[in-house]
């Protein structure tokens, strides 16, 4: 799926398409676009994959709809063996995936922002395989800088 298939209403709903908004939409231009699941206790659930001879990640962009834990299923239908380099907060996850095997990892991503993954083994980076978890939401007023408010932009202001 490339992102013309991608319905642009998703992609203008979640903000994907805006400047000043959540513009990964418009940098990573192949792949899928998917929204992870929340459950009842809170947490986050999604699965993502690599398919057979693609070299790229489904999704391309993973979106939480605000920052916390994610349960991820990594599936790798490859007849290649490939490896998944998660972020999560204090540390990186690891996932080492034969052909046509799937791992499991939780991560913590707690602040909204660009999460970039991929798989580093051998030319796999380079050769595309590699995707964004979006977490979608505003920084915590603890974390935010000491400075003036700053005009944010609205959907309308994108329309």
């Amino acid at each position: 799926m490339t992102m013309s298939d991608v319905p642009t209403d998703l992609v203008r709903d979640l903000g994907l398409d805006q400047q000043n908004a959540a513009t990964i939409g418009q940098v990573l231009g192949t792949g899928s676009i998917a929204e992870a699941t929340v459950r009842d206790d809170g947490t986050m659930e999604a699965t993502i994959r690599i398919r057979e001879d693609s070299m790229s990640w489904d999704p391309a962009v993973l979106v939480m709809p605000r920052g916390g834990e994610i349960e991820l299923t990594v599936i790798n239908d490859d007849k290649n063996t490939h490896a998944c380099l998660l972020p999560s907060n204090g540390d990186q996850k690891f996932l080492w995936l034969l052909n046509h095997s799937k791992g499991k990892a939780t991560l913590t991503l707690d602040g909204p922002g660009y999460y970039w993954y991929s798989s580093p083994g051998g030319n796999d980076e380079g050769r595309g395989l590699t995707a964004a978890i979006v977490v979608q939401g505003e920084v915590p007023p603890e974390a935010r800088l000491d400075r003036p408010e700053q005009p944010r932009p609205t959907k309308e202001d994108n329309s």
